[in-house]
């Protein structure tokens, strides 16, 4: 689905939703007017040092910085600043990182979005081979949660799993209960709410979700973020799309979506991926931005230009 309109009367561009940008995603976004994403998740390189592929794959990630630390914050430091200004009122940030850095970004973010504007460190724990002998195994990734503004971000609790009802008392419909001062406390029935540290499974190396790319993240995990922060209808962006993951669940979920990415390669994967999802670019935020928007004569948006692989889910 091809969906656009103006974003402002000096860039003369227009919002490409439901399409994957293959364009650096620093230019991108300049592009783009201010507060038009409802959610933001971003997983940029992790400062592995290393490259990352799979093999038989053509697709390579490049998470190797010329000048170290300071070359790779300041890689990340402008698009952490563009992803702030992208951000509704109500909008909500997730920055998807590892031990790595993620203590350095977390500084950063601080700085851009203001102390308590942070909302959330997630704990993304997970099981994958390999066994370490000098510390603990790292089997977790951190993702850090930002409002737009503090207090206004949406946010939709989500439950799962089973409570502990060991020694509770029952009502005569089955219900289990607990006796407090103000009388029996029953228990949500769809569970308990999700607390910040999510438990869901790395994708196994012959998992149907598995499109050939090196760092592709599963759906759960994205389905999770997406259903959280945003109601159906709502945008979703990704500037780092990789293999488009994060388009492919918000499309399925009834979401409108931005995608970029700035190597040829995931760009090509993504789209062919997105063509096989279910669903389609939802229409209620583009008819939204129009009403806010709304100009003539805006010229389509320029040839896209790709480089070097950073998207990595």
């Amino acid at each position: 689905m091809r969906d656009r309109f103006p974003t402002g009367p000096d860039t003369g561009q227009q919002i490409p939703f439901g399409q994957i940008i293959c364009q650096d995603n620093l230019a991108f976004m300049r592009t783009l007017p201010d507060a038009c994403c409802d959610l933001i998740y971003a997983d940029p390189p992790f400062f592995s040092g290393k490259r990352q592929s799979r093999p038989g794959s053509p697709h390579t990630i490049a998470d190797q910085w010329p000048n170290g630390l300071d070359g790779y914050l300041a890689f990340l430091r402008p698009r952490l600043d563009q992803l702030h200004r992208l951000l509704k009122p109500t909008g909500s940030l997730y920055v998807h990182l590892d031990w790595h850095a993620v203590h350095y970004v977390k500084v950063i973010l601080d700085g851009i979005f203001g102390y308590q504007a942070f909302a959330n460190e997630i704990i993304w724990s997970y099981r994958t081979g390999g066994v370490s002998t000098r510390w603990f195994a790292r089997k977790h990734d951190t993702i850090l949660v930002y409002a737009r503004q503090v207090g206004r971000q949406k946010f939709n609790v989500l439950r799962q799993g089973a409570y502990r009802t060991d020694g509770l008392n029952y009502d005569h419909r089955g219900r289990p209960y607990k006796n407090t001062k103000a009388g029996r406390l029953y228990f949500h029935p769809d569970g308990p709410a999700l607390t910040d540290v999510w438990d869901i499974p790395f994708l196994s190396t012959v998992s149907r979700q598995r499109v050939g790319y090196p760092t592709q993240k599963p759906e759960a995990l994205l389905e999770r973020i997406i259903q959280a922060s945003t109601d159906p209808g709502d945008c979703v962006a990704d500037f780092f799309s990789g293999s488009g993951t994060t388009p492919a669940v918000a499309q399925r979920l009834g979401r409108t979506w931005l995608a970029c990415d700035n190597s040829p390669h995931a760009v090509r994967l993504a789209r062919k991926r997105l063509s096989l999802a279910p669903g389609k670019a939802q229409p209620s935020a583009i008819k939204a931005w129009k009403q806010q928007r709304s100009r003539k004569g805006a010229k389509p948006q320029s040839g896209n230009r790709c480089g070097q692989d950073h998207g990595s889910d």
